[in-house]
């Protein structure tokens, strides 16, 4: 459109034509279809025609090139990529935010597939995200976290949880503060490499702070004093292909008429062969080996023990 504006004005001030006679021959001129000029031109004019010619057919082959690239250079597959992207995070709620694809990130990715939650991944590495062989459908946001603007962007309103993993511990705080700000309900899990980092995590507003050194160096120490306590919790861990494994269920997922009974009378063990392995009171914490007296109110949480097909037999008997 420029061009032809362009043109019209050429041919009205080189050969006196009138706008509408401009628009014809800048358009005939510029679509080289071969029309009749409107009166035969000057040498001016048959000059600016030429240049005016060339100049178009360079846009021609600029805006060809362009389309070109987009189509078989993968430009427009990658537009088309990041308008679905953008737009499957619009429609995420209650999932899990994690910054930084790194080590523990993945690992973390790795262990929440199975939740059932959405995840959702902010790396600012483009070269880490494109190069990873996505197997696992993970969904990716290229960013920094730290930024306000990325983790709002990625939907941090709604989330449920946020973990952060990034190898700065400033970053950590930082992104802990102002995911708080944004969403006060969220649960933050946040990683720290210095031990008076996690202090400042805490009142950051971290529910749970992760310290990989020390739990490493822990886990070193209690495989030669308790070996085989280790063993059994990577089991229920899920580390090893067992049957066994640890289920929590909270006290609003019961069905009604389960609901602010004793767990002698909900009596789970004979009816799907689970084992109630301990309970969290709201009040009183975690009560280890409860007895059938202890009542399950609101906000109470059940831990359960069992294989799948006792946890399985669990939640159709007992969860809504």
């Amino acid at each position: 459109m420029t061009s032809i504006l362009l043109g019209s004005l050429g041919y009205m001030l080189i050969e006196g034509y009138g706008f509408r006679d401009g628009v014809y021959m800048s358009v005939i001129t510029f679509s080289t279809v071969g029309f009749k000029e409107v009166q035969p031109l000057s040498d001016q004019g048959k000059l600016f025609t030429v240049f005016y010619i060339i100049i178009n057919l360079g846009l021609f082959a600029y805006t060809a090139s362009v389309i070109s690239s987009y189509l078989f250079e993968g430009r427009f597959k990658e537009i088309y990529k990041t308008y679905t992207d953008k737009k499957a995070l619009k429609k995420l709620k209650n999932h899990i935010i994690i910054c930084g694809f790194g080590k523990n990130g993945e690992i973390a990715g790795t262990g929440l597939i199975k939740s059932q939650k959405e995840l959702l991944f902010i790396e600012k590495n483009a070269d880490l995200i494109n190069s990873y062989n996505n197997e696992k459908g993970y969904q990716f946001l290229h960013g920094d976290a730290v930024l306000e603007s990325v983790l709002m962007e990625a939907g941090v309103e709604k989330a449920s949880t946020i973990i952060t993993t990034l190898p700065s511990d400033a970053d950590n705080v930082f992104i802990t503060l102002t995911a708080k700000e944004l969403n006060p309900q969220i649960q933050i899990i946040a990683k720290a490499t210095e031990r008076n980092t996690e202090k400042k995590l805490r009142r950051a507003g971290a529910d749970h702070v992760v310290m990989p050194d020390r739990v490493g160096g822990s886990y070193m120490a209690s495989l030669v004093t308790r070996p085989s306590v280790v063993q059994f919790l990577e089991i229920l861990n899920g580390d090893h292909d067992s049957e066994y494994s640890l289920e929590e269920i909270n006290h609003n997922l019961l069905k009604d008429k389960f609901k602010n009974l004793s767990l002698g009378e909900m009596d789970v063990k004979n009816k799907t062969g689970a084992t109630v392995l301990a309970f969290k009171d709201k009040e009183k914490g975690f009560v280890f080996n409860p007895n059938s007296e202890v009542v399950c109110d609101e906000g109470d949480v059940i831990i359960l023990l069992g294989d799948k097909k006792s946890l399985k037999a669990f939640k159709e008997e007992f969860v809504e």
